[in-house]
């Protein structure tokens, strides 16, 4: 049986100490296998948003085992962590997070800028991403040159311009109205069909989290059900292995 791309076990979560301590996760059993598409769900406070920020390597868990391709992260230091999460994750918010006086193109090569990657090959990278998402033709024009739905196809493309393992979506489709919302889930949808792109996304909404295959329902910080509304499909992309972060902390970014 394959192994599974992500798996927490007894992961737990406290803030704070004495009386004002909150224990946002109470022991997440959770396994994530590589290619699927799926959904979180749950009411405010229900410990979605602080799995997916351990997930996204954006925080670390309390106690428990947190597994990425086999490698223990949570034992990982901020810059080793810091390293998975350039090289191996994706990020698209609700709030499209794009540089204002910047075009497309410039904000989708932002990534790579960081990675340390040459000019040509950034811009080419660039361009190729923007093309995935249908924007290859805008790559010129500013965020305020774009609809709304736009921009979240250029922020999804800068998501995956380094070509991630894993696709992380925090309410993607919260700013946009239906139609708009239906074409980001149809493009998500394609990236993990068609690219094998693992995708975790936050949802409170019941109509986008249909399109995937797998919805986890989170309550007081434990999960609570998972669901299947499909069989996953084996991804069309292979990824190697990945090496372990602790031994490549010192690598460029």
């Amino acid at each position: 049986m394959t192994a599974p791309l992500i798996s927490l076990r007894n992961v737990t979560k406290v803030y704070g100490t004495g009386a004002t301590q909150f224990r946002a996760l109470k022991g997440v059993d959770l396994d994530i296998a590589a290619g699927d598409f799926v959904a979180v769900m749950g009411p405010s406070g229900s410990g979605k948003s602080t799995t997916m920020n351990i997930l996204g390597c954006l925080d670390v868990p309390s106690d428990g085992t947190f597994l990425f391709r086999g490698h223990h992260v949570e034992t990982l230091d901020r810059d080793q962590r810091a390293l998975l999460r350039r090289r191996y994750l994706g990020f698209v918010f609700q709030g499209f997070n794009l540089l204002s006086r910047t075009s497309a193109l410039e904000n989708v090569e932002l990534p790579l800028l960081y990675r340390g990657d040459e000019k040509k090959a950034r811009r080419d990278a660039a361009m190729a991403a923007l093309e995935k998402v249908g924007l290859d033709r805008w790559w010129d024009h500013t965020p305020a040159e774009l609809s709304g739905g736009q921009q979240q196809r250029v922020a999804i493309a800068r998501a995956i311009v380094t070509s991630p393992d894993v696709l992380l979506a925090d309410e993607p489709t919260g700013n946009l109205d239906s139609e708009r919302s239906i074409e980001i889930m149809e493009l998500l949808t394609a990236l993990n069909r068609d690219g094998g792109i693992t995708v975790l996304m936050v949802t409170h909404e019941g109509d986008m989290a249909a399109f995937a295959r797998t919805v986890v329902h989170f309550k007081d910080g434990l999960v609570e059900r998972i669901e299947t509304q499909g069989a996953a499909e084996k991804p069309l992309r292979e990824t190697p292995p990945t090496p372990d972060p602790a031994s490549r902390a010192g690598e460029g970014l």
